[in-house]
């Protein structure tokens, strides 16, 4: 075997693993099969029956969520239908402040990468996704977009969740 071929080998795999590594374009990956519940400290996913309330948030390309405050009771579950009337994809993330922060960083760094977690969904231009979630825990948190350059131009907002009275 020669150098070349043996070269042409070891680079295949990776020429076949790039593509999917660096597809971020205009989708993300489906999840399928049931939601992952993992508690998270804003919350656990829910199922979508599960949903007895329906807040709307406008994703647009002037990087603005509307509304951008949410006020849940702690319990509460919620269907956050994300709506986006931009051009580009959106996508809404819930979190920390210090987690959205990071990975909003993070995707500075890798504009390209995937990831798919029941606490976000990702819009194409003209589309709608949406998130069930559990707000079971009180305090105060976040939703934004983290697409490169999004959540530095102020494409986030707020929840507040009040302990059960």
């Amino acid at each position: 075997m020669t150098f070349q071929t043996r070269r042409s080998l070891l680079t295949l795999p990776l020429a076949l693993a790039l593509p999917r590594a660096f597809a971020h374009g205009d989708q993300h990956p489906k999840a399928t099969g049931p939601v992952v519940k993992e508690q998270k400290p804003w919350g656990i996913a829910a199922e979508p029956a599960k949903a007895r309330r329906t807040v709307d948030i406008r994703m647009s390309d002037d990087m603005k969520m509307t509304p951008n405050h949410l006020n849940v009771r702690e319990g509460d579950t919620l269907r956050i239908r994300a709506v986006n009337v931009g051009q580009v994809l959106h996508e809404i993330v819930i979190g920390t402040q210090d987690e959205l922060k990071a990975h909003a960083e993070m995707m500075l760094k890798f504009p390209n990468m995937q990831h798919e977690e029941p606490y976000m969904a990702h819009v194409p231009a003209g589309k709608q996704g949406e998130i069930v979630w559990t707000f079971n825990r009180p305090g105060d948190f976040e939703f934004a977009c983290l697409i490169a350059g999004h959540f530095s131009a102020g494409m986030r907002g707020t929840i507040r969740v009040a302990p059960k009275a």
